[in-house]
């Protein structure tokens, strides 16, 4: 499998996360979107960038408010237009994140029926242009929980609509990574990795910056308390061979040393080099 890296930590000062991130001896990265999307007349000076770095664009975000028939069109629309702007970019695959509100008591099985129909839409779209999407549950959405995961998976084509885990999300959501990976194992085509913060962190370990910040509920991988050797071990048995994405959503010292802290867990714990993208 190939290792990236998301440059969520860096906000909008992309370039100088590719720089980073590239220094660290990371060949791919995914980006903000809408940072992306102000290339969409500049393609070839997006890919100087990243020509310029050594780096190779992994994958887009995209999604939408799915269980909400009226944007069914403009939902089908946006994931088309990332995805044709990924594969003019050398990229072939799209995550397909769902957004919030969730309804109250959680999304309701017409709701989810609805999402599903935008959701094989979509990838249908992706899929002629030659890009594979990906569902992503996330927290705070529409797809959050196992019932709402396992009702979008048996819903949607599993020759258009593939899966991309979040390691973080999923175990904030209740659900053990491991498992819910290996019941879609024949699906999953991107994943993002992430730790959770331990309920009773050791704060010696976290280096934030003045001391008395709340730590974020998602931290650098080896941190936290996700077991990545088990996520590693069911990748290698079902011959996964895409891009395992390592995403800080916020960093504790500085992006540049979060990204070194989860480069060396990734290299010297799972032995997985971070350069290789073949």
């Amino acid at each position: 499998m190939k290792v990236s890296c998301h440059l969520i930590t860096w906000e909008e000062d992309f370039v100088k996360g590719m720089e980073e991130a590239s220094s660290l001896g990371f060949r791919a990265c995914e980006t903000f979107t809408r940072i992306a999307l102000k290339y969409e007349d500049r393609v070839h000076e997006f890919k100087v960038l990243f020509e310029r770095y050594g780096l190779v664009l992994s994958a887009l975000y995209g999604g939408g408010r799915f269980s909400d028939a009226s944007q069914f069109h403009e939902t089908v629309a946006y994931n088309t237009r990332v995805a044709r702007f990924a594969a003019q970019n050398g990229s072939d695959r799209i995550v397909l994140g769902p957004r919030g509100p969730r309804t109250t008591g959680g999304t309701t099985l017409e709701e989810l029926k609805t999402a599903a129909r935008a959701i094989n839409e979509s990838a249908k779209r992706c899929y002629d242009l030659g890009v594979q999407a990906c569902v992503h549950p996330h927290l705070n959405t529409e797809i959050q929980n196992e019932n709402e995961i396992d009702a979008i998976m048996e819903m949607t084509d599993p020759n258009f609509v593939f899966f991309c885990p979040d390691t973080a999300h999923l175990t904030k959501a209740g659900m053990d990574p491991v498992t819910v990976m290996r019941r879609y194992k024949d699906r999953i085509a991107y994943m993002h990795i992430k730790d959770v913060t331990p309920d009773e962190p050791d704060r010696t370990k976290f280096p934030v910056l003045s001391g008395d910040e709340a730590l974020p509920i998602f931290c650098e991988l080896g941190l936290g308390s996700i077991d990545f050797p088990a996520v590693v071990r069911l990748l290698e048995e079902i011959q996964y061979d895409g891009w395992m994405t390592i995403e800080i959503d916020q960093s504790t010292s500085t992006p540049l040393n979060s990204l070194m802290v989860c480069r060396d867990y990734v290299e010297q714990k799972l032995g997985l080099p971070v350069n290789n993208r073949m």
